[in-house]
């Protein structure tokens, strides 16, 4: 996809169980993260690390989220063990991974199977993805995604 584009309605279940819907953040920016499975070693590192920014985000007027396929359960323990101060939303259906194009085909092992690649989209206050990240790498990251919105 090309950058700018309106953002997809998102409205999904999160973490304490109520819905979260994107637009009700408006007028705020949102940084949209999409990770493959909740308590996974680069999933873990990933959420702390946009956790630990919650701060200077905000500061920023910009709310950070996290999104994957695993349910409300999975995401309150997830939470509850790294200490985690951002919600995590479920897309058990993929629904919303399919709308931003994560849920993709992917390999290990020489088998292939569905799942949600790494991706962060920065989302302008009026609903417009900005920005976007594939195939994310997790080292320096949420650093990169902090400067974009600097410069929104």
């Amino acid at each position: 996809m090309n950058v700018p584009y309106s953002s997809p309605d998102v409205s999904l279940p999160r973490d304490g169980g109520e819905m979260l819907k994107l637009n009700e953040l408006r007028p705020k920016n949102v940084v949209l993260f999409f990770y493959p499975r909740d308590a996974t070693p680069s999933c873990t590192k990933e959420a702390i690390a946009f956790s630990q920014a919650k701060e200077d985000f905000e500061k920023l007027n910009t709310v950070i989220i996290g999104i994957s396929k695993d349910d409300i359960k999975s995401h309150e323990k997830f939470i509850l063990k790294n200490d985690l101060k951002i919600p995590l939303l479920s897309d058990d259906r993929a629904e919303i991974c399919e709308a931003f194009d994560v849920w993709k085909e992917k390999s290990m092992y020489g088998k292939t199977y569905m799942g949600i690649e790494r991706s962060t989209f920065l989302i302008d206050g009026k609903g417009t993805v900005v920005k976007e990240w594939r195939k994310v790498r997790i080292k320096d990251h949420v650093t990169d995604v902090l400067n974009a919105v600097k410069n929104l």
